[in-house]
């Protein structure tokens, strides 16, 4: 069985990480069950370990925490739903690539309970919206822009990290980097494209949708 944890309020980071790495030792070892924990940060920015220091604007503005994830910059703050995955993905298949397709679906499926279609696109890392509302760009396309964000870490086939979805944070505070590398696109939120969603609605769609993803 996978727990479930919610935290109330801001939760820090380096205490998260102290936990997730803890849990993720005893997954491995058969000592705790898997677990999804749901919860908010304060303002800062992680590093992966693709970052490039350019990439980061402003290193003063909000705390910046180097990280052993996949990935480069990220923001994470108030009105972001932050879904960290201790899950053990050698009994799940030892298929990495498929692991982060299933993240990937996850995601996708709960923005559908808001009629909200997330997109994959090759070479960009996250879950991607088309933008109707803006201007096409300068070969026709729609303007997309992001609404999540994925990058994990395994350790002994356990996974941590995790995903996170925007759903009203101050997307001004992701001025201080270039999200992920990626300056040809922006960032969004549900809030942003006009939908009146709650954290607790995502909460409820992200539980609803874990099941028919992973299975469990």
């Amino acid at each position: 069985m996978v727990e479930w944890r919610q935290d109330d309020g801001l939760t820090d980071y380096d205490a998260a990480l102290a936990f997730m790495e803890t849990r993720a030792a005893q997954i491995a070892a058969g000592t705790a069950p898997e677990c999804i924990w749901l919860l908010e940060h304060p303002p800062l920015y992680t590093a992966g370990t693709s970052a490039d220091p350019a990439d980061l604007r402003d290193p003063d503005r909000f705390p910046v925490h180097m990280t052993r994830r996949g990935g480069q910059y990220t923001y994470h703050g108030p009105g972001q739903r932050v879904a960290y995955v201790m899950l053990d993905v050698g009994k799940r298949g030892h298929d990495v690539r498929r692991f982060v397709q299933q993240l990937e679906s996850w995601v996708i499926a709960a923005l559908a309970e808001f009629n909200v279609t997330g997109h994959i696109r090759e070479g960009r890392v996250g879950v991607w919206v088309e933008r109707d509302d803006k201007p096409r760009t300068a070969t026709g396309a729609r303007a997309e822009d992001k609404i999540a964000a994925i990058g994990i870490r395994l350790r002994k086939w356990v996974s941590f990290h995790g995903l996170s979805i925007n759903v009203e944070p101050d997307l001004a505070h992701f001025d201080g980097i270039v999200p992920c590398g990626i300056t040809e696109h922006g960032v969004t939120s549900l809030v942003d494209l006009g939908l009146p969603v709650a954290m607790e609605d995502v909460d409820v769609a992200l539980r609803r949708s874990f099941g028919t993803v992973f299975g469990d």
